[in-house]
């Protein structure tokens, strides 16, 4: 698989016009970075996509075509945006709870435990009835067989997951679940009550997140994003990049990973509010009706259950545009379970296959998330050509995609035999592709945005909010 027939694959799939892929170019090729998959495939292919789209949009407000380019070194470093994060010249934050990762168990197994919120870590400590340190927890997890533990985690609501193969995996009724799932879904939103909505002009020439008219792609777009940590993160990020006015909206009682917030918060603004409490729910509804995208990356159902699921949201504002982010996909047993990118390598057979090639005795990750951040740049490519489509045919859409499905789609990719013995990639080494902007948190070093376009380069107006730094309202 290259990273031009997986970008085609991709425009096939949501429907876009052929004709515009003769104005992208993807450069360089696999391995980037010292895996067996093709990371860089899926990183060209997938920032390819929605910096295409973000060209067609801007097309279609304009008239006026342009160049895309994709370098797949470029492309890399944004899917490691966070590795590479400083804030004044620190040292590397740190991202990872002590006691996540990979454990033995009594049956020869190995399981992963996902560990970084503190209900989570306390919960798991719980189950295993064991002191509250790795010491323990790793003896406590050799009195259990693999899949009683994983089993016993997941019915209590926990994150972890059994390393399987990739036949193991394959097997599972979740898994043949999500193999009749395509990668993308945009699907029209119908249903009791839900109306018809006429075409609606992207953006409908409205003002960019810096308070001036432009014709950025994007510029007069309003997003309301509810998400955590990266996928959803990275999906509103890059809309932003485009020009959207995206509000970040989080609750005051869930937990948040700091510097995923800095990095992914770039050129958002930043919102609470508790959609435990009715008035709360009502602002958000209020909201709803003046926005263009709703962006939400909860378990299936989560949000529906407190009145905002794709119908609902649609009876309040025909056109509306819902983009749904999840682990497991929205079909199957596990659809429910909680997870994260780390886990679905781990139960999906790639975290098995990264160690059968090197030959390593416990599992290895891919040398980034890279379901988390191909994830999210096919959230900001379905919400963008869900915009297309209701510009030229009116609507209200939903795009769905998930981490589960983004894994098997880089497993379809194959694998490069010797690819784990590539060199990795430090911060010194990509120095140039790095970009500073002053903000509240102090002077902060990321990932610039990887696409290189001749008419509208990305850009961030805005530095990354505190969460809960601006009002729940719409920029004027």
């Amino acid at each position: 698989m290259t990273a031009s027939a997986a970008l085609e694959h991709l425009w096939s799939l949501a429907g876009c016009d052929a004709a515009a892929l003769d104005d992208i170019r993807l450069r360089g090729e696999d391995p980037g970075l010292p895996s067996v998959f093709r990371v860089g495939t899926l990183a060209s292919a997938s920032i390819g996509a929605q910096a295409l789209a973000a060209a067609e949009c801007h097309r279609m407000r304009t008239g006026t075509r342009q160049r895309v380019e994709i370098e797949q070194r470029r492309a890399l470093a944004v899917f490691r945006s966070e590795r590479y994060l400083r804030i004044d010249d620190g040292p590397a934050p740190e991202l990872r709870d002590p006691l996540m990762g990979f454990y033995e168990t009594r049956d020869g197994r190995w399981i992963q435990l996902h560990t970084n919120f503190p209900h989570h870590r306390h919960g798991v400590v719980n189950v295993l009835g064991c002191a509250d340190n790795h010491a323990d927890v790793s003896a406590a997890i050799r009195h259990w067989d693999g899949a009683a533990l994983d089993q016993a985690l997941a019915d209590a609501g926990l994150c972890a997951a059994l390393i399987r193969n990739p036949d193991e995996w394959s097997e599972l009724a979740h898994a043949k679940a999500l193999a009749s799932l395509p990668l993308l879904e945009i699907e029209r939103i119908e249903g009791s009550g839900v109306a018809h909505a006429p075409p609606m002009p992207i953006g409908q020439g409205g003002r960019g997140t810096s308070g001036i008219g432009d014709e950025r792609p994007l510029a007069g777009v309003r997003v309301l994003e509810l998400s955590r940590v990266i996928a959803g993160p990275v999906a509103g990020r890059t809309l932003a990049q485009h020009g959207a006015d995206v509000l970040l909206v989080n609750g005051p009682h869930l937990p948040n990973i700091a510097p995923l917030v800095i990095d992914n918060g770039r050129g958002k603004r930043s919102a609470l509010l508790d959609l435990r409490r009715g008035d709360e729910r009502d602002t958000l509804t209020s909201l709803v009706r003046e926005a263009d995208v709703f962006l939400q990356a909860y378990r299936p159902g989560s949000l529906a259950a407190l009145g905002f699921s794709p119908q609902a949201l649609a009876r309040a504002k025909p056109g509306i545009v819902y983009v749904s982010i999840s682990a497991y996909g929205h079909k199957g047993p596990w659809a429910q379970r909680r997870g994260f990118d780390s886990l679905v390598q781990s139960a999906s057979g790639i975290a098995w296959t990264e160690r059968e090639a090197a030959g390593a005795r416990a599992p290895k990750h891919l040398p980034c998330q890279a379901l988390d951040h191909a994830t999210g740049y096919l959230a900001a490519f379905g919400a963008m050509a869900a915009l297309m489509r209701r510009a030229a045919e009116g609507g209200s859409w939903h795009v769905r995609v998930s981490l589960a499905q983004t894994g098997r789609w880089l497993q379809s990719f194959g694998t490069l035999a010797d690819g784990w013995r590539a060199p990795d990639v430090t911060l010194d080494d990509v120095s140039d592709l790095m970009q500073t902007m002053d903000s509240p948190f102090g002077k902060v070093l990321a990932a610039a945005p990887a696409e290189r376009m001749s008419a509208t380069p990305p850009r961030f107006d805005l530095p990354p909010a505190p969460l809960g730094a601006d009002a729940a309202r719409w920029a004027a």
